[in-house]
Order: structure tokens, then sequence, then C-alpha cells
């Protein structure tokens, strides 16, 4: 062959590739733009008018150094809930149930705390908290798992009704048998102490959870992509039969996947008590489980995407304040903006591999 037919074969091939790739970033691009247009007609309809809306999210979101580091601070949780379902997702499971993971990874860490904190140093309490939070979301998701693959239930439906349990442990010992007496006006349990808390980044407010997690993210990305242990996984996830007739232990990979999901969960409640609270309580429910679910997705289950789209729907929610405050809103409205985007992008899904545009040539 002639070197200038393999050049024009190679050319083709990689404008081919090219096309393939592009609509995994056109198409979630689309669905941003049309819940956008979706939101503003919502808003014409309240009488609100969206230039100014979107003007508040921007200016309470990345307007400042101070809204930058609200929404990096919203955003650390968001990015290890988002990992939850992104690992299990490449063995074509959505597990839903992140929230529940975040919470008991952070009612374990807070508990195991307070026996310790009257005697033991912080370089003892602190990674006994962390590795606590890491088994208790770890063995939540990974029971998610065990039932999925070795009882035949759904992992949609056991990992949300799981959140709901998880919900009601949290909320009977901290109203109860763990209850602080010092606290009357929300039920919490006992404070963990300045020393066991976790500092913020040097020059800035932002808790060192950020770095941990786009660590993370850069580690499950070499994991699923450069090991074999994630080229099972994304085999286990193409095809179960073909996986099980290959010899590979599809019951481990789906148990262990989930089980890493759910640890890199627990520790998202690891760093909301130990960087934020300093107990546990109910504001361990702040839905950051649910959003990562929509931050997941927007990424394509990408680890690496998750970042950047995590930053992004942080900076939305840190906006809700100041949008009530500044457009007579309910803080809740964010949440309206997010709802339309899950659903929109879902929608979005029909439309991979039917777009002219990024088919190879040839293809009809």
């Amino acid at each position: 062959m002639q070197p200038e037919v393999q050049q024009g074969v190679a050319l083709s091939e990689f404008l081919d590739r090219f096309r393939r790739s592009s609509e995994f970033v056109v198409i979630p691009l689309l669905a941003l733009l049309v819940s956008a247009l979706a939101f503003s007609i919502f808003l014409l309809l309240v009488g609100k008018s969206p230039i100014d809306f979107y003007s508040l999210v921007w200016k309470g979101g990345f307007g400042t150094s101070f809204s930058w580091q609200n929404t990096l601070v919203r955003a650390s949780p968001l990015i290890f809930t988002a990992l939850c379902v992104a690992i299990p997702a490449r063995l074509g499971m959505t597990v839903i149930g992140g929230e529940g993971a975040l919470i008991l990874g952070g009612f374990a860490a807070a508990s195991i705390a307070i026996p310790l904190v009257p005697w033991a140093p912080n370089f003892l309490v602190m990674p006994v908290m962390f590795v606590a939070a890491a088994i208790a979301g770890g063995l939540w998701i990974g029971f998610v798992g065990w039932l999925r693959h070795y009882r035949g239930i759904n992992e949609t439906i056991s990992s949300l009704l799981l959140f709901y349990i998880a919900t009601s442990i949290l909320n009977f010992f901290v109203e109860g048998p763990l209850r602080d007496p010092s606290d009357p006006n929300k039920p919490s349990t006992m404070p963990i102490g300045p020393d066991n808390m976790i500092g913020p980044m040097p020059g800035t407010s932002v808790h060192w959870g950020l770095a941990f997690g786009i660590v993370a993210c850069i580690a499950v990305w070499v994991l699923m992509n450069r090991t074999t242990f994630g080229f099972a996984a994304r085999l286990t996830g193409g095809n179960v039969r073909a996986a099980q007739g290959q010899g590979l232990p599809v019951g481990k990979l789906v148990v262990v996947s989930c089980a890493l999901a759910g640890a890199l969960a627990g520790l998202a409640g690891y760093f909301e008590v130990a960087a934020i609270h300093g107990k546990a309580n109910a504001s361990l429910i702040a839905g950051y489980g649910f959003t990562g679910i929509l931050v997941s997705f927007l990424a394509r289950h990408n680890p690496l995407a998750i970042i950047p789209v995590a930053i992004m729907l942080g900076g939305i929610a840190a906006s809700g304040g100041l949008v009530q405050r500044r457009m007579d809103l309910p803080d809740a409205t964010v949440l309206v903006l997010q709802g339309m985007m899950f659903v929109i992008l879902l929608v979005s899904e029909t439309m991979y591999g039917r777009l002219g545009i990024f088919k190879p040539k040839g293809v009809k």
C-alpha cells in the first residue's frame, strides 16, 4: 500500500473514532442546553426573569473567591457519591443508594470516635474514623451487590430501600442512645472535638476531602481502564454470560465493585463529619447521594469527567441561597433545575448512535 493511501486510511479511521467519541460530549451538552431552556420557560411562567436567575447562579457559584470555595466544598461529597454510581455502572448496574452509604459512613465515623476522644491522640482517632466510614459504606453497598448476584434482587430498588433504613438507623441513635444531652436543639451525637477535625487546605476554606476525591477519581479511572480487574468488570457489564463463559468470577466482581463504591460514599460521610459538622446528625441527609446520580450520568460514568461535572452542580447548589434572597424564590428552586436536567439527560440517552453526524462514513 502506498504511503499516501496509508495516511488517508489512518486519517479516515481517526475521523471515524472522533465522530463516535464526540457524541459523548455533544449530547450531554445539548441535554444541558435543553434543560436550561425548559427551566427558563418555567421561570417565565412564575413571573421571574431567566436572565436574572442564571446571572445569580453564576455569581453565587463562581463569581467570587468565596463563591468558588463554597462550590468546591459542596463538590467534594458529590465526587464521592458519583463514584458510588459510576463504579457499579461499569458492570451494568444502577446503584442509587449512595446517600445511605454516606449517612452510615458519617455515623460510623462519629460513633467510633466517641469512646476514643477522651484519651486517644488525634493521629489515632482520625485514621480509625476514616477506616470505620469506609467499612460501613463498603458493607452497605456491598450488600446491594450480594443481593443482586446471589438473590437476583434489583440493585436500584434495594439500594434505594437501604437508604431509608440507613436514615432510620441514624435517627434512632442520635435521638436515643448516642444523643448528646448538651444539644437540646438538634439531636446529634457527642462532638468529635476540634483536635479531630480536618482543617482546610492552605489559603482556602476548602477541606482536604476535595483533594482526596480528585485522587480517588484518578485512581478509579486507572483501576477501571488500565488493570485486569477493570477489564473484567467491563466485560461483565457488556455480557454476563460471556464473562461467565470465560471463567471470570462474576459474583466476586459484582460484590467487590459495589463494596468499593460504597466505601467511597462512606468517605463522603467521614469528611462531612470530620471537616464540617464535627458530629453526626440529620445534617448528613443533605441529598448529596442523589445529586451524585446526576453527576455520574452527566459524566457518562467516567471518573475523570466526574470532577468538572461535580464542580458545576456544586456551584448550582451553592447559589440556592442567593437566588432565594434576590429573586424571592424557594431555596429548592435549584433542585427543580437539577430534576429537569436529570429527566432530559435520561431522554437524551436514546440519541446515542442515532445521530447521523456522529456515524462513521458508510454506516446508515
